[in-house]
């Protein structure tokens, strides 16, 4: 006998649509749905004056990262998370959005770097000018999170948890530690 999943603690107005995450914080990762505007692109929501106080995730899995192994994650139907507490963002894969810049721009080069994101370290992209460096992108930065690309993203201290790729992924900047990455 199969036992039916509990109703979604939401109910989609006009407008609205549900993305499934996964969300970053300093000891903890987060995966499950939230609800946005139709009109916003939930890859860059928290790069938009739409940011909310309050990230709602529901039918959320938390994995709490520690003392040694990580926990099991625990499952909430809805979980109010600060919207200030999100080190990195992202579209669960295989889920994606269209690109947010113009690849033929002129005079923009990607940059390998690496990010470390607690207890996660993400390989990847910053899309910078050619005439700059990693330092002076951090430095003349005002956004307060930084678009990754192209990013690998493992738990050093668990490799058993694998590699999740992601096209594009939002790491919060100052409270990252940035490193230029060879490729």
């Amino acid at each position: 006998m199969t036992t039916n999943p509990e109703p979604p603690t939401y109910t989609l107005d006009e407008g609205e649509k549900v993305a499934t995450v996964m969300i970053y914080t300093a000891n903890m990762l987060i995966w499950g749905e939230v609800v946005t505007k139709e009109a916003i692109r939930v890859s860059t929501w928290l790069r938009t004056p739409a940011i909310p106080k309050y990230i709602v995730v529901h039918t959320a899995n938390v994995m709490t990262f520690g003392s040694g192994t990580p926990s099991r994650p625990q499952i909430f139907r809805a979980l109010h998370l600060p919207s200030s507490q999100v080190l990195g963002f992202h579209l669960k894969p295989p889920a994606r959005d269209p690109l947010d810049y113009d690849p033929n721009e002129p005079m923009r080069k990607m940059e390998p770097a690496t990010a470390l994101v607690g207890p996660f370290r993400y390989d990847g992209l910053l899309r910078m000018s050619t005439h700059t460096t990693l330092d002076k992108f951090l430095e003349v930065a005002k956004e307060t999170f930084a678009p990754i690309y192209e990013v690998e993203i493992t738990q050093p201290s668990l490799p058993s948890l694998g590699v999740i790729r992601a096209p594009y992924v939002l790491a919060r900047s100052e409270m990252v530690l940035f490193s230029p990455r060879e490729v």
